[in-house]
């Protein structure tokens, strides 16, 4: 019977056929598996606690020499001073050194922080000013919270750390109901202006539920608080000096994955950044993105990936820095010339900060808009562990993004 059936010539060329798909398709499962074990498989030494963020050291954005460090406007205070190789732990320590040196009554505290940190970004402090004013807390985010409340209630500038992003929410009643509340329910009689809260965020590779979250968009929705996210030395220094010296309660988010991986040039001298502007970071006529944090060097290469593909492609790209209040104007003004938007964050899209975003660009810049807006976050899952990679937005997820705009 088989042998019947082979002598017809239809059916064979169709058996022959299916062998080939078939053989085809389990070499690509096998190549998936080889690639996804790959991925998956632990390093042979553990990595550092803040992960590894290959491709920063050689990014654009970041400043590698004097010259290219001073050039911006913003630093005209300090363009005629020094600059120092320093990382982002190292620019945060500075910040609040200079920010302790200058203002007597401030204090820095949280868990371990005395000696360091488990970043380090406060190395030497409590040598250098004394475990009077640079001390260690209970392990209690609450407490840590309401302790700074009530010292900035009473005039003093509290600089508190919650060692992780991800345990801030102890401390969410604290914040959104008492700090962001303060000056407006005493008829700005009191307030709690000098509570600075710093505080590791995002995704390192190897983070999992509780050591990874981005969760910016929580507070974005409090009136009272102030949220930022640096993206590299010069603008942590900037930015939390500002932070800091700002008469309401500011929420900073570091990127812990930038904290060895970016390293700049940084003004040894004392500057401050602007809270609420965003900064165009590349001038482009044909497509706006909109970032913060680590995720801008990942749209750095997605926009190169996506031009060689589509070579000429023009794309302005924006650090957002500040998440409230945000720098609307700059968006819209950016979307108006370019009739395009793609947001990426690494918090989980429903309800993520992209959303007002892109709201809040429908509602100002319909008229002109020639695509849907793209919106490239985390998946609506908790973090996961081993999945970390497909979970946040890389960068061929980012250029898929861009490709859509483009060919809407």
């Amino acid at each position: 019977m088989t042998v019947s059936l082979l002598k017809n010539p239809r059916l064979a060329s169709s058996l022959a056929t299916a062998s080939k798909t078939l053989f085809q398709q389990n070499l690509a499962l096998k190549s998936f598996h080889t690639s996804v074990k790959s991925q998956l498989a632990a390093p042979a030494s553990p990595p550092p606690a803040e992960g590894f963020m290959p491709g920063v050291a050689n990014s654009k954005l970041i400043k590698h020499t004097h010259h290219d460090a001073l050039r911006n406007p913003e630093l005209a205070g300090v363009a005629n001073g020094e600059t120092k190789k320093m990382n982002t732990f190292q620019a945060v320590n500075d910040a609040m050194s200079i920010a302790l040196a200058t203002d007597d009554t401030a204090c820095v505290f949280g868990e371990d922080v005395a000696f360091g940190g488990v970043f380090r970004c406060t190395m030497g402090l409590s040598d250098m000013f004394g475990r009077d004013r640079v001390f260690n807390t209970p392990l209690s985010e609450q407490a840590i919270a309401g302790f700074g409340i009530g010292m900035a209630a009473m005039g003093s500038t509290a600089i508190a750390e919650i060692q992780f992003a991800d345990y801030i929410f102890p401390a969410f009643d604290q914040l959104v109901n008492e700090a962001a509340k303060y000056r407006y329910r005493s008829g700005g009689e009191f307030n709690v202006g000098g509570l600075c809260i710093r505080t590791p965020c995002g995704a390192v590779g190897h983070g999992g539920h509780y050591h990874s979250q981005h969760p910016e968009a929580h507070f974005a929705h409090t009136p009272g608080l102030k949220v930022v996210v640096p993206r590299s030395p010069i603008q942590a220094k900037g930015l939390l000096l500002a932070s800091i010296r700002d008469r309401n309660p500011t929420i900073f988010m570091e990127p812990k994955i930038l904290y060895r991986a970016a390293v700049e040039m940084v003004p040894v001298g004392d500057y401050e950044l602007p809270l609420g502007k965003a900064e165009v970071l590349t001038q482009g006529t044909d497509l706006t993105i909109v970032g913060w944090g680590a995720q801008l060097y990942v749209l750095e290469n997605a926009i190169q990936l996506a031009q060689k593909k589509m070579p000429g492609l023009s794309v302005e790209l924006i650090d957002l820095r500040s998440i409230l209040p945000w720098d609307v104007e700059t968006i819209c003004n950016s979307v108006n010339k370019t009739g395009r938007l793609l947001i990426a964050h690494e918090a989980p899209k429903t309800q993520g900060f992209a959303a007002e975003i892109a709201s809040t660009v429908m509602e100002r810049c319909f008229l002109r808009l020639e695509a849907p807006i793209q919106r490239m976050c985390s998946y609506d899952t908790p973090f996961p562990l081993v999945y970390e990679k497909f979970h946040v937005p890389d960068m061929i997820r980012c250029a898929e993004g861009i490709e859509r705009a483009m060919k809407f």
